[in-house]
């Protein structure tokens, strides 16, 4: 009797294990209220990190409208970045370009706009004919360009992405979701300057002409949510009335999309709804800023051999508000075997972040530069250098 009394303990026992984490795991997976009832999909997500905070059908494949024009923005912003292009210099309109339907600068064939007041147009008026300028300055064709956001789309991960367009006008296999959506919004937010233009809510084109034209942000949170900078509206009657929007209060920015909303006046409420549950319930624990020195990382045999890498994006960690903070700390590893020649771009390292000995994230680091292997005679040099200087 002790003998199947222990028995049955033990298996009592099992059980409890058993239950017990399934017990949390239905208490961590408790259904939350649905902050966007109206919208067919949703997604909200910390800028810094990349986490997702909530969700609703993030995956789902649909038309974009004019949300399309962040990928636009972004490749503008990366051709500005590599000296392609220059914020003053004129950008030519074709009659292609200038022969754009729906939300437009309206661009005369032949006229000539800065890149900036190119942008200006894009990002609050959601000029489908300065896209198409835009366009055209950077790939030659829109149908270059739009190969290059393609490409620039599988680069980020969208996997649920494809483009046949520039601007987001009606086409066929022209789709994109909520999570590819805010990828995309978080690639172009690494841009500081783009909020110059996504944040503004009133500017002018042409203001030296007779007929200056008035701009007003398609977007109306920048005007009435604290911390609202950006970035983009869309509307057509089939993906009905979207919205990528970011807003930015202390440490915390994130990345608010909703599509295939019923008015703008839902779109804009239900977006409201997002921020004030992110920036009441979440923050970010800074780590490094953009800019900020990292420290220096040698390569073997390279014609440089000490790289100063300095952080390119902020890195931080998203936490529930109340959470402590004193067991958070960082290492910075860096790969001591790296042997040029090495491409700019390449692996040489990661941040992780503990809680105490317990791993909360990690961060993949980058070489800033390429850098080609040294000659024989530069290493003989630089050998001999180093014994006078020990010696």
């Amino acid at each position: 009797m002790r003998k199947k009394g222990l028995i049955s303990f033990i298996c009592f026992q099992l059980c409890l294990m058993l239950l017990v984490p399934a017990a949390f795991a239905e208490e961590k997976k408790a259904p939350t209220v649905d902050l966007t009832p109206n919208a067919q999909s949703a997604v909200l997500m910390d800028a810094d990190t990349g986490t997702v905070i909530a969700e609703k059908n993030k995956d789902t494949k649909l038309p974009p409208a004019s949300i399309t024009k962040i990928m636009t923005m972004l490749l503008i912003m990366e051709a500005i970045d590599k000296g392609n292009i220059k914020m003053d210099e004129k950008v030519g309109v074709s009659e292609y370009a200038a022969s754009m339907g729906g939300s437009q600068i309206f661009l005369e064939p032949g006229e000539e706009m800065t890149v900036q007041e190119m942008l200006k147009g894009i990002a609050m008026a959601s000029g489908n004919d300065a896209s198409v300028a835009m366009a055209e300055k950077i790939a030659g064709s829109e149908e270059n360009f739009v190969q290059m956001m393609n490409e620039r789309a599988q680069q980020l991960g969208m996997k649920n992405t494809h483009f046949s367009n520039c601007n987001g006008l009606p086409v066929a296999n022209h789709y994109t979701t909520a999570n590819d959506i805010a990828v995309m919004s978080r690639e172009l937010l690494k841009h500081e300057g783009i909020t110059k233009f996504t944040g503004a809510y009133q500017d002018y084109l042409r203001k030296e002409s007779a007929n200056p034209f008035w701009l007003v942000n398609t977007n109306k949170l920048v005007r009435f949510y604290s911390g609202a900078d950006g970035l983009k509206t869309g509307y057509t009657s089939e993906a009905k009335f979207c919205l990528s929007a970011t807003a930015k209060r202390d440490n915390l920015r994130v990345v608010a999309v909703v599509l295939g909303e019923p008015n703008t006046k839902t779109r804009n409420a239900e977006v409201t709804k997002l921020f004030d549950y992110a920036f009441a319930q979440y923050t970010n624990y800074p780590l490094f800023k953009s800019g900020d020195s990292l420290g220096d990382f040698k390569i073997n045999k390279g014609q440089i051999s000490t790289v100063p890498l300095v952080a390119k994006q902020n890195y931080s960690i998203l936490m529930k508000k109340g959470t402590p903070t004193e067991s958070i700390r960082h290492e910075l590893q860096l790969d001591s075997n790296i042997k040029a020649p090495i491409t700019m771009g390449q692996p040489i390292g990661r941040i992780i972040v503990y809680n105490g000995d317990n791993v909360l994230s990690e961060y993949p680091l980058e070489s800033p530069v390429a850098v080609d292997k040294a000659s024989w005679w530069m290493l003989f040099k630089r050998t001999t250098a180093q014994m006078f200087t020990t010696n």
